[in-house]
């Protein structure tokens, strides 16, 4: 017996949609999972990290929210060994560079942000950089944020190594490579630290 046109649609549909949600399934547990594993990486093998991975790394950090759209920031990729060096050499809080394979610098522009703020360009930035250590480590890299701002004798360093402009801040410096295994990831749920309808 033949199926009514709309019963057979109805059915296709329902055989469609289903391996649409089951995809939809697993890439948000595949997110989730990426956000728990990250963790600080500070132990690198010195392999170099590929170019091909750099470029994906800063497109998901420019893939960040931003007020009103404005995304203030610039990123400065270093792959060379002198430049690593240097910024080894001049940042107590990076001594990581040494074996690392490449470094981002997350930078913020205030005069870009909304309002010209200062205050939205970092925190623009700073989810910029976050989308870019969730990068690092769903390509099975590992990174670290060591912080330039607001130390302005550690944003002095990077600006000099690297010829960044005065008004732009560098917010971060990211050493990025191929992780030893040292590190692992921690359990860092606090339930005191949630508060439900009201404080």
């Amino acid at each position: 017996m033949r199926r009514p046109a709309w019963l057979a649609l109805s059915l296709a549909l329902a055989a469609c949609s289903q391996p649409i949600a089951e995809q939809q399934e697993r890439r948000s547990n595949e997110t989730l999972s990426t956000i728990h594993r990250r963790r600080s990486v500070r132990s690198f093998t010195g392999a170099p990290v590929e170019r091909s991975q750099l470029e994906q790394i800063v497109r998901a950090g420019m893939a960040a929210p931003s007020a009103i759209n404005k995304q203030p920031w610039a990123f400065v990729v270093v792959t060379d060994r002198a430049q690593l060096d240097a910024l080894n050499a001049g940042l107590p809080s990076a001594k990581m560079l040494e074996k690392a394979g490449a470094a981002i610098v997350v930078c913020a522009l205030p005069g870009e942000a909304a309002r010209q703020s200062r205050d939205f360009a970092v925190i623009d930035t700073s989810a910029a950089s976050q989308n870019i250590l969730l990068a690092v480590e769903s390509l099975g890299l590992g990174a670290v944020w060591t912080a330039a701002f607001p130390d302005e004798e550690r944003m002095r360093i990077v600006r000099q190594t690297l010829g960044i402009p005065e008004e732009v801040l560098p917010l971060n410096v990211i050493p990025i490579g191929h992780p030893t295994g040292a590190e692992k990831p921690k359990d860092k749920y606090r339930a005191d630290r949630i508060h439900w309808d009201r404080w």
